[in-house]
């Protein structure tokens, strides 16, 4: 597929609000409980975002494959506003942190005058002495497609790679192939949309040899992941290459972790694509000034859009646009 730098059509905005990752320690606006998550989901679509990719937190603010705290949070957003709900598929890693080793890792932070999360950073080697991760199981993640109320859409991630984090620790991102047909499967046999997340070109070999065995049916549509340590860097040549590796007539948008989130996600604009943006990739609005809310994210990316030609696409539209 070819990058359309002349492209007028619409654009999807998608709010990834929460994430897998960090917490209200990386930036306090992030939505932790479902009803913080509804009320940034209302948030978001006011501002222009017609698709919500979700994941959720327990009460003790760690990723959970709980179906209860699903069920809850998908319920309150629907209730709240009519965006489209996007469950992300991997939940999102489980980190226990050693609270005495956290405060003084804090403790450490304020004296030097620094942001926390510029620290930990900095001293990944002590954070690693830390903390214990664990990622939830497949038949946990197998089991999001029993989610009651039914959202619109889900995510698969096309292979399994090591998933590494700006905070120097990282998990096994286990995708199989088996894993990934029992879900797609599930998800058309309940008429769920499917989101393709892709974070290298081998990936794209992985789904184009699902499209290939009439596993995958059309319309597709990709997410091409840039910053994580373990796939593509956030490149511009990253960029054309992965775009160019895509079926025709697919629709794409960037999803870019870190800090060229928004020079990735203007360039996917100015070439034609659709732009996820949200506190789940960026927690930082300006280098030393941290994301008042997603829905601040959200209204830059409507006007950012607007101002190179191109029109936010309506609930309407995008439901149209992803086959929905």
């Amino acid at each position: 597929m070819e990058p359309n730098f002349i492209s007028e059509d619409k654009v999807i905005i998608t709010a990834a609000i929460t994430g897998g990752i960090h917490g209200k320690w990386a930036n306090a606006a992030l939505p932790i409980t479902p009803e913080e998550q509804a009320q940034d989901a209302r948030d978001c679509y006011n501002a222009g975002a017609t698709v919500l990719h979700l994941h959720v937190r327990g009460d003790d603010g760690q990723n959970t494959p709980d179906l209860r705290v699903y069920n809850k949070a998908v319920r309150l957003i629907g209730e709240a506003c009519p965006i489209i709900r996007q469950i992300g598929n991997g939940i999102g890693a489980r980190i226990d942190i050693s609270q005495e080793g956290l405060a003084e890792m804090m403790k450490s932070a304020e004296t030097e005058g620094v942001n926390f999360s510029d620290y930990i950073k900095l001293h990944q080697i002590e954070l690693k002495k830390h903390i214990r991760i664990a990622h939830a199981s497949l038949e946990e993640r197998l089991n999001l497609l029993n989610i009651d109320p039914q959202p619109e859409m889900h995510t698969i991630n096309a292979g399994t790679f090591e998933f590494r984090t700006a905070y120097g620790f990282g998990i096994t991102f286990d995708n199989p192939v088996s894993f990934n047909e029992d879900y797609i499967r599930g998800c058309q046999e309940k008429g769920f949309g499917i989101e393709i997340e892709v974070y290298d070109s081998g990936q794209i070999e992985n789904v184009k040899e699902m499209i290939a065995t009439g596993l995958l049916k059309p319309p597709y549509h990709f997410s091409i992941v840039l910053g994580i340590q373990g796939g593509a860097p956030a490149t511009a040549q990253n960029l054309l290459h992965l775009i160019s590796q895509i079926p025709e007539k697919s629709s794409w948008q960037v999803v870019t972790v870190g800090k060229f989130n928004l020079r990735t996600t203007i360039a996917a604009m100015a070439m034609g694509g659709n732009v996820r943006t949200g506190l789940e990739d960026i927690i930082s609005y300006h280098k030393g000034e941290p994301v008042k809310s997603n829905a601040q994210l959200v209204e830059r990316m409507v006007r950012i859009a607007r101002e190179m030609g191109r029109e936010v696409a309506t609930l309407e539209e995008t439901r149209a646009m992803l086959g929905l």
